[in-house]
């Protein structure tokens, strides 16, 4: 299993990097796109379609919409908005979960969720492109969820006793959290000092960073949620030793859309 991780990475490492940094405007949107029409394929399974067909045209839908919203720019606020919105409901069910599975647990609700999951993740790492700074925004935001995940892992093992939400994640643990909290504001407040940030700069890049971190938490927590109500252990199998493209991307589908909506509140 370790080889098999260690070569994909490897394989597609460089791949993601040259996506993100290299390509521009329309190659960078479709790029992303390709990602995000593999992760609704396999959000079709989540929901309860087996079916290669209906796993396919959800996944058409998902990629007919992106390039729609590519056509419609205007329609960016609106679909970050419902991303902050959605992601505030999710907090709520991942800590109520199993007593509130009974509201979405249909099949048209899981799809309607797989929207609110994977289009708001593609516009806002659109929208974070085209900023100034755009391609360094974007490792931002990736350096705090790898940072947040590597604290926590390491901080979990030594330190984990109180379950964070053991009904949707028995291994994930609250000082788990704290730990890659604690790693990622490290991170930005170096990153502040390095870019010789006011004081005021660094205290709302700390607390921007600590939403992004929280909220990537639930990102990760409804994959599982969901994963666990299907009674499935990995989204898919495209990814040897990974899983699937969604248990890759889980905690950056909540992150991006939220550190948007954070840049564009700060002006950026």
């Amino acid at each position: 299993m370790l080889k098999q991780r260690i070569i994909t990475a490897l394989i597609l490492l460089p791949i993601a990097l040259c996506g993100f940094f290299l390509l521009q405007g329309a190659g960078f949107a479709l790029f992303i796109g390709l990602v995000v029409t593999l992760g609704a394929w396999e959000w079709a399974r989540l929901a309860g379609f087996d079916g290669q067909a209906a796993r396919v045209v959800y996944a058409a839908v998902v990629a007919v919409l992106l390039f729609l919203m590519y056509l419609v720019p205007g329609i960016a606020p609106w679909v970050l908005g419902a991303a902050v919105l959605w992601w505030a409901a999710a907090t709520f069910l991942v800590l109520t979960y199993p007593r509130t599975s009974e509201h979405w647990a249909g099949a048209a609700a899981k799809l309607v969720i797989g929207l609110l999951i994977l289009l708001p993740a593609w516009q806002g790492l659109v929208f974070i492109k085209q900023l100034p700074l755009g391609n360094w925004l974007i490792m931002a935001v990736m350096v705090l969820v790898w940072g947040a995940d590597i604290g926590a892992y390491f901080s979990g093992k030594a330190f984990g006793k109180r379950k964070l939400a053991p009904q949707v994640s028995p291994g994930k643990s609250w000082e788990g959290v704290y730990g890659g909290l604690a790693l990622s504001l490290v991170i930005t407040a170096v990153v502040g000092l390095v870019r010789d940030w006011s004081v005021a700069q660094i205290l709302l890049g700390l607390l921007g960073a600590a939403l992004v971190v929280f909220i990537s938490v639930v990102g990760d927590l409804t994959e599982s949620m969901f994963k666990r109500q299907s009674g499935i252990k990995d989204s898919s199998n495209l990814l040897p030793g990974h899983g699937g493209v969604l248990d890759r991307i889980d905690s950056l589908t909540a992150a991006i859309p939220v550190f948007a909506v954070l840049l564009w509140m700060a002006g950026l």
